[in-house]
């Protein structure tokens, strides 16, 4: 048993495939890492819930937030990677509208904060952002080949995104309306992603929470997503994200190594010093989740979460000593 993390939360998509069919479980490895909230993410079953609902009332594990959609759906037209809120069929937009109020509806029962949100992409016929990145490892960012279909990709993404974004805040809109009439104190947070042609990017974010001004609609910012983003060619993730800082409800703390994600801050990259500039954001967002891949093992992950406290604490230390 590792010692408490205090208000940070775990997703579940760290050990969930090691317990398909045992919610109860999986929230007990967690809580072994010393986590007593927990975020649940979408690939959390309603079978699942049976075992966890039970631990949630009796107060022995607390919920952050979800993630949409909650529970599980197994269309993958409402899956993490598709149009969702910004389909041009309407029959499908409203469904995808229901679907994150019924997450929303899990949260508000829960007592989380937010549901995290995959809002939307500009669609392409294939995944170019695979083949990007298999020339990205193969041939590096500067070769030509990249630099051709990161244009062809950038133009279609520009021509296309103000139609999709425009679709995804009256989809947004609709849900608030929704859930807001219903009495749900809940937030929503619009994710950055780890596909180039997935929305949004930070400015569209910013685009967003400036059109919906008064609604509970934030950015969730996913550190090492950003990181992916910026290395590809996207945005300038560390800049611009410490930017939108009071626009944020809440962080995915993980490291990226080259544009692979979801590994533990400092311990896998070994750099002690370039996951800094994302400190502030970490301490300032109201609801912190790591969100790892199942290769990070216990004493990496209390190790990393040491490593980030101490480094948060002598920012403080710091900060107080100027005064």
């Amino acid at each position: 048993m590792y010692t408490s993390k205090g208000e940070y939360s775990f997703s579940t998509c760290w050990n969930i495939k090691r317990h398909p069919n045992d919610g109860a479980a999986m929230i007990e490895e967690i809580k072994e890492l010393g986590f007593q909230k927990v975020e649940l993410n979408y690939n959390v079953t309603k079978e699942m819930l049976q075992t966890i609902e039970p631990m949630i009332e009796r107060g022995e594990i607390g919920v952050s937030s979800v993630h949409n959609t909650f529970p599980h759906t197994p269309d993958p037209d409402y899956g993490t990677d598709s149009v969702l809120l910004g389909f041009d069929d309407e029959t499908k937009r409203k469904k995808a509208i229901d679907l994150l109020v019924g997450s929303a509806e899990y949260a508000h029962r829960y007592g989380a904060k937010a549901v995290v949100v995959h809002p939307g992409e500009v669609p392409f016929a294939y995944n170019i952002d695979e083949e990007l990145k298999g020339i990205y490892h193969e041939q590096g960012k500067d070769s030509p080949a990249y630099q051709k279909l990161w244009s062809e990709m950038l133009e279609r993404r520009e021509s296309l995104a103000a139609t999709y974004l425009e679709r995804i805040q009256h989809s947004l809109e609709e849900v608030c309306d929704r859930v807001l009439s219903k009495g749900y104190d809940v937030a929503f947070g619009i994710e950055t992603r780890s596909r180039c042609y997935q929305m949004p990017t930070l400015s569209e974010a910013k685009t967003v929470r400036e059109r919906m001004k008064g609604a509970p609609v934030y950015l969730w910012y996913d550190i090492g997503h950003g990181m992916m983003m910026d290395r590809m060619g996207l945005y300038h993730n560390a800049e611009e994200a410490n930017a939108m800082k009071e626009d944020i409800i809440g962080v995915h703390i993980h490291e990226t190594l080259g544009l692979s994600d979801h590994w533990c801050p400092y311990v896998h990259s070994g750099d002690m010093e370039f996951f800094d500039r994302f400190l502030d954001i970490i301490d300032h967002a109201p609801v912190k989740v790591y969100e790892l891949k199942a290769a990070c093992q216990p004493h990496e992950i209390d190790e990393s979460h040491k490593l980030l406290l101490s480094k948060i604490a002598a920012r403080h230390a710091g900060s107080t000593r100027g005064v």
